[in-house]
């Protein structure tokens, strides 16, 4: 990830309006490990496609040194970002542990970080590795759903135990349907936001809490 000291530095953050072309990627991290897998991911996404890709990034637990680095990054490889933040409600419970707060970030409040001309967006964890065009992601047909996300696999029956969601409340909650991950997951913002998808997803979490 080097980037030659006499690179021109982008001041600011790029707020040209997406082309319906443009991949909106969202991601969050903290700490400089998972700052340098996301700029592994960032690098597997550009890789395998040929439309313009901009990245949002959750700005609150960004370190300095990433703010300082991402602009270089962006002039050498092409590509746009934003950085974005929502300060957490008062009416709101909060969390205690900082992975369970950017945790309840990327999924609380798609609603009310991203502007409303961005139609789609997808969340890629840090840590992961694109391997395909997430064009094709983008994509897929959703059939009304505000969002798309992978059934997580559980034909390894070793690590049940660490499995929350095969007992208690959640496997109550689950009834027959399938627990799915949010590592990798698309969202329709128009219908998010149509279905209030945002409410009801703090609401249950408000009652979980």
């Amino acid at each position: 990830f080097f980037v030659p000291d006499d690179a021109p530095i982008i001041t600011g953050y790029n707020d040209t309006a997406p082309t319906t072309d443009t991949i909106n990627i969202f991601s969050i991290a903290s700490g400089h490990l998972y700052e340098r897998f996301l700029r592994i991911m960032m690098l597997s996404v550009l890789k395998h496609t040929k439309n313009p890709v901009k990245f949002w990034f959750l700005k609150n637990y960004l370190s300095p040194q990433f703010k300082d680095f991402i602009p270089r990054m962006a002039e050498r490889y092409g590509f746009e970002y934003e950085l974005v933040q929502y300060k957490w409600p008062r009416w709101l419970h909060g969390q205690t542990e900082k992975q369970r707060l950017i945790w309840a970030y990327k999924i609380l409040f798609l609603d009310v970080l991203f502007p409303l001309n961005i139609k789609k967006i997808i969340f890629v964890d840090a840590d992961q590795v694109v391997r395909t065009d997430m064009k094709e992601l983008l994509e897929e047909p959703l059939d009304g759903a505000p969002y798309g996300y992978t059934p997580f696999c559980d034909s390894r029956t070793d690590m049940d135990g660490f499995r929350f969601w095969k007992s208690g409340y959640w496997k109550n909650h689950l009834g027959r349907r399938r627990y799915h991950i949010s590592a990798l997951y698309v969202i329709d913002l128009q219908q998010f936001r149509l279905l209030a998808a945002g409410d009801r997803l703090r609401g249950q979490y408000q009652m979980l809490s």
